[in-house]
């Protein structure tokens, strides 16, 4: 067993024994009440999931095991001469809730390497789809079509004793984190490079060495796909694809049945599709108003979205109340290498007139940019222009911190998720009988 796994297994075992006893001990705490609304609201803000790798904070924003954005980009280990995080110290954070040592990134990049040989099925798998399949949906087939090496399905077969389930379950993540980049990068090189594909370097770090498979093999391109891995990785247990990953996994789904799910959620307009839509956004507005719009006509152009009834993709969020600190990350990566690109700069002008302009409608509870207002902009920078392909970028991303979790899930004997739905008619009964009372 590695240095690393142990010390998974030395933490999760103790700590699964002290939640039981927790929540034996108050099993009665009330930890607040819901309404008519919540029950129509997609269930926002209703503690109801534990998810030990990051918190996000309605003002404050996200901490992973404590720690933000801006002080992971300073404590996290870099390569030597540097300046970004590698993601796997941050996976290592996730998972164990201590910084790593640059020894121990490498040891996981080792391990790593070692679990890297996707099997020849999952590659007919994704060439059987037609060329034209959207990125997104060649991924979550090609994730599926991995899940004949699953070593949780084969374990649950033989009879695994439930306290056992997160050994063959940390198998499975970290073969899948090991080859999702390969996977991905299998996908773009067929959808957009004419099936030319770029065999991986056993010398570069998991995010470089991603880059380099995609055909970017560029310094600062390896350091911003460093960082986005990092930013992109987890928020929380609550968002589409980290609650599918848990509510999939609840049911004993391996990881990769559970991961496939989260992507098709991930896929969606609303969650990780976004950094797609707002770039198609920015490009309509330009097409409409010109190269170099000034202030005032994005001001105009918002205002049009809104009357037609339309959203501008990549402000708000269902938790924050506030800028989104990986906007803000990116943005000073931006500051750095391309302070002078034009979109950018039209990206921070969008920032400036936006949120004054959301907020006066008063029905939007966060006018502030999230993370996917700013990524398309840098990814456009280096001629990364396949923006369907984003939302796969996004994904690689968040399997860190989804398969943190599900590998805690699994450690904690967390139970099948069932929450109870109610119907129409027992809603009106229930409000009037209590209002009948008062």
């Amino acid at each position: 067993m590695s240095q690393f796994k142990q010390k998974f297994n030395d933490k999760a075992q103790p700590l699964s024994g002290e939640i039981k006893s927790f929540v034996k001990e108050h099993a009665d705490f009330a930890l607040g009440v819901f309404t008519v609304e919540d029950v129509y609201a997609g269930m926002k803000g209703i503690i109801g999931l534990l998810t030990e790798t990051s918190l996000l904070d309605a003002n404050e924003g996200i901490r992973f095991r404590g720690y933000t954005i801006p002080e992971l980009r300073a404590k996290l280990p870099k390569v030597p001469g540097g300046t970004e995080p590698l993601p796997e110290g941050l996976f290592y954070l996730m998972v164990l809730g201590e910084l790593p040592t640059y020894e121990d990134v490498l040891a996981i990049q080792v391990d790593w390497k070692s679990r890297e040989e996707v099997p020849a099925h999952v590659y007919a798998t994704i060439d059987a789809l037609p060329i034209t399949t959207h990125p997104m949906t060649q991924f979550s087939i090609g994730i599926m079509a991995m899940q004949t090496d699953s070593h949780f399905a084969k374990a649950y077969r033989d009879g695994i004793n439930k306290k056992d389930y997160w050994d063959p379950t940390y198998e499975d993540v970290c073969n899948l984190l090991a080859r999702l980049p390969i996977v991905a990068a299998y996908i773009y090189r067929r959808t957009y490079k004419n099936n030319e594909h770029i065999a991986s370097d056993p010398k570069l770090d998991w995010a470089a060495n991603f880059a380099h498979m995609l055909g970017y093999d560029q310094n600062e391109f390896y350091k911003l796909m460093r960082l986005y891995l990092t930013i992109h990785a987890d928020h929380e247990g609550g968002n589409v694809s980290a609650h599918t990953t848990h509510l999939v996994g609840s049911a004993l789904s391996d990881p990769y049945l559970a991961f496939s799910a989260a992507m098709n959620g991930l896929a969606g307009p609303l969650h990780g599709l976004a950094n797609q839509e707002v770039v198609r956004w920015i490009f309509e507005l330009q097409e409409n108003i010109g190269k170099n719009p000034s202030k005032e006509d994005i001001a105009d152009y918002i205002n049009k979205t809104l009357k037609d009834g339309k959203v501008v993709p990549g402000y708000g969020h269902a938790v924050l109340r506030k800028t989104d600190p990986r906007f803000v990350a990116q943005q000073e990566f931006a500051k750095t290498y391309m302070p002078d690109d034009e979109l950018v700069n039209i990206v921070w002008n969008i920032y400036e007139v936006a949120p004054p302009i959301l907020e006066s409608t008063g029905k939007i509870k966060n006018p502030w940019p999230n993370v996917d207002a700013h990524s398309g902009a840098l990814l456009l920078h280096y001629g990364f222009n396949e923006y369907d392909f984003y939302t796969v970028l996004f994904g690689v991303s968040r399997a860190l911190g989804v398969m943190a979790s599900l590998l805690w899930d699994r450690a904690l004997g967390l139970p099948i998720e069932r929450p109870k739905s109610v119907t129409f008619e027992w809603l009106q009964k229930t409000v009037a009988a209590r209002k009948g009372n008062a």
